[in-house]
């Protein structure tokens, strides 16, 4: 894969398309769970289960020979196997990089060409590291970068196809490889299934005659259901019950309920213009890789499209069917448009590879304009070679900060700090996914709490869900309500209905100010809350929960240097828990201790600072 140079030796620069990637990853790796998918993810690698639904085969089985390192917990080790697939992915861009220049000249000593032939590839994997998209993605378990690695091994076999196809020695031995990864690939992420057109694409326009090789193209979809059955895994495993079951896909039923997403029923918004180009701008070229990054793709095409055309055409084609599947037919909400953002990531690899060529060309214009020592190994030719990382370090230094995230133990101390607030054998209802992942992890993968039962209110409505909790729900009325009384609201009270006599019953933050409990009140204990009889006296909450609580990036400074949507969220429910403990404790009388809880709250969350004030200045005026 090109990774060799003269006489066989080591191509430095396509090590280094890897390695310093890696190392910028590693520098800003989190070091445990995070927020989002994280906690379901890394649960499902350490168990060998299957994740929600597409299952996630292929990235569960990838990742879990990470489990085996010595060093870090199991959620360091799961976001390591991200950020090497991240750089595997930053090499992709290098390997299509180098190929398509490979035929290119440029003026100036053949020393200095061969040199920039490398130097750009490198820079253009560069400029893909430090993107938003891929960056975020390397620091925490995401399958998206592995994905994007595939898909580029898939488009390098298809050149490599034509090239042999071109010169009368063709390899049908390139195209069954590519269908067996794209096969596999689907086992990362289904939208695999987007690039499809544009590697057929590269196929037929070297000869339209190959749609009539029946027997080609059978091979090709044999060794495309080969790759496929990666997807196996889901029924596999379930016939084991490991630790994380998502849809209990032991049957061909539950495979393909799992398999098609059909426990995502999401009803399509009414569109208008600013729906669809908030839908279309979830590919933003110009935000990943600055203007200047989205000019030197036009010139990138421009410049290589008579020399290249089916090559760019390819490009240009994935764009399209992304665009009119991800934006068009999904018909994304506007709250759940920041999802499909990641879907985009093979397109911005072969964007970045794009750019690369864009910088190419503008080089081998500079090298033509400018005096003949700028064309070759001398001061003033390294140091226009030096100008082209100027963009992979502007991309970064955009980027760094919201992407640093080698210190956000957010997600890990909110859950413990959640796992700490619950006696012995309590059971707590969550309701939204960010608040329920990470104690997921906590709990079955770190063993922590195991006496707690910890059930997620919107899989209440799944047998299969149920199923996991044996001693919970084995004779619970949920399993006999019919399919239009089980939202999850209902689901949940009927729960709590059967639970609160036997045992102390918890909910969360989320599900305290989302569902209204007839017949109960909440009762604070830290960010939790206890559910108790309605119409008994008001107590104060318990002093002895938060001294327990660990608090880092939370600082009474303004909080941690960068807020992603569900961090925020999680300091807001601090700094909010705080302000109703305080405002209790106002209540009861107490106002020395209300007042000091309160100021923590704004100090937290400096934005609730002008409601706190007005809070504590109410009070004063009463007494």
């Amino acid at each position: 894969m090109n990774n060799t140079g003269p006489a066989g030796r080591l191509n430095p620069f396509a090590i280094l398309s890897f390695t310093i990637p890696l190392a910028v990853y590693l520098l800003t790796l989190a070091p445990s769970v995070t927020f989002f998918d994280s906690g379901e993810f890394i649960t499902a690698v350490s168990s060998l289960g299957t994740a929600h639904s597409p299952g996630y085969p292929l990235f569960v089985n990838y990742a879990k020979p990470f489990t085996f390192l010595p060093f870090g917990s199991i959620a360091f080790r799961v976001n390591l196997a991200t950020a090497v697939s991240a750089a595997l992915a930053c090499y992709g861009v290098y390997l299509l990089a180098c190929h398509l220049l490979q035929d290119e000249t440029l003026p100036g000593s053949e020393a200095f060409a061969r040199l920039a032939k490398r130097l750009v590839p490198l820079v253009a994997a560069l400029t893909f590291a430090v993107t938003a998209r891929l960056w975020l993605q390397s620091n925490h378990d995401k399958p998206y970068p592995l994905l994007a690695f595939i898909c580029a091994l898939v488009f390098y076999l298809m050149l490599l196809w034509r090239e042999s196809f071109r010169q009368g020695a063709e390899r049908p031995s390139y195209v069954y490889l590519g269908a067996f990864l794209c096969g596999l690939g689907s086992g990362a992420h289904q939208i695999m299934v987007l690039m499809i057109p544009t590697y057929c694409y590269l196929l037929l326009s070297a000869d339209r005659r190959l749609l009539f090789r029946v027997k080609e193209f059978l091979i090709a979809l044999a060794f495309g259901i080969l790759g496929f059955s990666i997807h196996l895994h889901l029924i596999v495993r379930a016939l084991q019950k490991p630790l994380l079951n998502w849809g209990d896909s032991k049957n061909l039923t539950q495979f393909l309920w799992n398999l098609l997403r059909k426990g995502y029923p999401v009803e399509k918004p009414a569109r208008d213009f600013h729906l669809l180009w908030a839908q279309v701008n979830a590919f933003n070229v110009p935000y990943e890789f600055t203007l200047v990054g989205l000019l030197l793709l036009i010139v990138g095409l421009a410049a290589f499209v008579l020399k290249k055309r089916d090559v760019v055409f390819s490009y240009l084609i994935g764009v399209l069917f992304f665009l009119l599947v991800v934006a068009g037919y999904f018909n994304t909400p506007f709250d759940l448009i920041f999802l499909t953002e990641e879907f985009f990531t093979p397109l911005y690899l072969l964007s970045a590879v794009f750019i690369g060529l864009g910088l190419f060309a503008v080089l081998k214009e500079l090298a033509a304009r400018l005096p003949a020592s700028f064309a070759a190994l001398s001061p003033p030719g390294l140091a226009l070679l030096a100008l082209l990382f100027v963009l992979p370090v502007a991309v970064c230094a955009l980027h760094y900060r919201e992407n640093d995230q080698h210190e956000n133990y957010i997600a890990y101390d909110y859950a413990e700090n959640t796992l700490r607030s619950l006696p012995q054998g309590a059971v707590m209802y969550t309701w939204g996914d960010s608040g329920a992942f990470p104690l997921w992890y906590l709990q079955g993968v770190e063993r922590m709490r195991e006496d707690l039962d910890l059930p997620h209110t919107p899989h209440l409505v799944f047998d299969w869900y149920l199923d996991g909790f044996p001693q919970m729900f084995a004779n619970s009325r949920l399993r006999s309500l019919s399919a239009d009384q089980l939202s999850p609201e209902n689901a949940l009270l009927v729960s709590v209905s059967e639970q609160f006599p036997r045992r102390p019953v918890y909910i969360d933050f989320s599900t305290r100010y989302s569902v209204q409990f007839r017949g109960f009140q909440a009762q604070q204990r830290g960010i939790c809350y206890r559910l108790e009889p309605a119409g008994r006296p008001l107590s104060p909450p318990d002093p002895d929960i938060w001294p327990l609580y660990t608090l880092r990036g939370i600082s009474e400074t303004g909080g941690m240097f960068f807020r992603d949507l569900d961090t925020g969220k999680a300091i807001l429910i601090y700094a909010s828990a705080l302000a109703e403990r305080g405002e209790t404790l106002l209540k009861l009388g107490m106002g020395e201790a209300g007042a000091e809880s309160v100021r923590l709250a704004a100090r937290i969350s400096p934005e609730l600072g002008p409601q706190l004030s007005q809070m504590l200045s109410g009070y004063r005026a009463q007494r």
